[in-house]
C-alpha cells in the first residue's frame, strides 16, 4: 500500500462472477490493469481466478456496464479512461474504498457532497412532514451504532427533499461517511458531542423550516468530518444566501510533499 492510502474493507459476500468483477475493477482502480491496455485472454484470467468461461464472461459485462472496460471486436478487452467510469455506481464506489483511498478522492466525495447536500437539506426545510422529521431522529447519533446512525440521517434528509434524484446519490453519501468514520471515528467523547451537535442543528434548521441555516448547517457537518482527519484546509468564508448557492470550493485538501 502506497504512504498516504488507506483501503477500506467491504462488508458484502459476492457470487462467483461479482467477486471476478470486483478483483479486476481493484486492479483497474489501483493502477495494475493501465487505461487503455488489454486484459489477458480468457483461458489465462479462468486459470487466474479458477471459474468458467460464462462466469469470467458475465464479469466482463458487468465492468463494461459501469465504463471500466470496453470490448473491441479483433482488439479484445480494453481498460476504458477514467473518465468514462460510471463514478455513482455503488459497487465502484465500494471498489475504490478496498483499492485504496487518498485525499484526492475524499476531495473529490467531499465536493460532490457539498454540491448536493447542502441543498438538499434547504429543500428538506421547504418539504419535510412529520413523519421525515421522525424519520431524523428514529435513531440518535449518541446510539451504539454510530456511524449507522449518521448515515441514517443524511439519507432521511435526502429523502425529506422530495427529489428523487437527492436520494440517488446516496451512494456516494453512503461512501464518504464510511471512509470518514473508519479514518478517524469520533471516538472521544468531546468529538462525538461535536458530530452530535451540528447533526442537531440540521434537524432543528429542517424542523423549523429554516431554508438557509438547514443548508448551512449541512455544510458544517461536511467540513467537520474532514477536520477529523486533517484533510480540510478552509471553511467556507461566507453564509448561503439562501438556498439557491452551490458550494464550489477550491481543493479542500492539503498539498504535501
Amino acid at each position: 500500500m502506497k504512504p498516504g492510502i488507506v483501503a477500506v474493507p467491504e462488508r458484502r459476500e459476492h457470487s462467483n462472477h461479482a467477486e471476478v468483477a470486483r478483483m479486476i475493477a481493484i486492479d483497474i482502480i489501483a493502477g495494475r490493469a493501465k487505461e487503455g491496455s488489454k486484459l489477458a485472454g480468457d483461458a489465462e484470467l479462468m486459470l487466474r481466478f479458477g471459474v468458467s468461461r460464462p462466469v469470467l464472461r458475465e464479469s466482463v459485462k458487468t465492468l463494461v456496464a459501469k465504463g471500466l472496460l470496453t470490448t473491441k471486436a479483433r482488439v479484445g478487452t480494453v481498460v476504458r479512461e477514467r473518465a468514462a467510469w460510471n463514478m455513482f455506481d455503488s459497487d465502484l464506489l465500494a471498489w475504490h474504498l478496498q483499492a485504496g483511498i487518498d485525499r484526492r478522492f475524499l476531495d473529490d466525495l467531499a465536493e460532490i457532497r457539498l454540491a448536493v447536500e447542502p441543498r438538499a437539506a434547504a429543500l428538506a426545510a421547504e418539504r419535510r412532514t412529520e413523519a421525515d422529521l421522525a424519520a431524523m431522529q428514529r435513531e440518535p447519533s449518541d446510539s451504539v451504532a454510530f456511524a449507522n446512525a449518521d448515515l441514517a440521517l443524511h439519507v432521511a434528509v435526502a429523502n425529506a427533499s422530495g427529489n428523487p434524484f437527492m436520494r440517488s446519490v446516496g451512494g456516494v453519501i453512503d461512501v464518504a461517511l464510511r471512509a470518514s468514520f473508519l479514518l478517524s471515528a469520533p471516538v472521544e467523547e468531546p468529538e462525538r458531542d461535536i458530530v452530535i451537535m451540528t447533526h442537531r442543528k440540521i434537524v432543528d434548521a429542517i424542523a423549523a423550516r429554516d431554508v438557509e441555516g438547514a443548508a448551512e448547517a449541512m455544510v458544517g457537518v461536511i467540513f467537520n468530518g474532514l477536520r477529523r482527519h486533517g484533510a480540510a484546509r478552509s471553511e467556507p468564508s461566507e453564509r448561503l444566501p439562501g438556498s439557491h448557492r452551490l458550494i464550489a470550493p477550491s481543493r479542500l485538501l492539503p498539498d504535501k510533499d
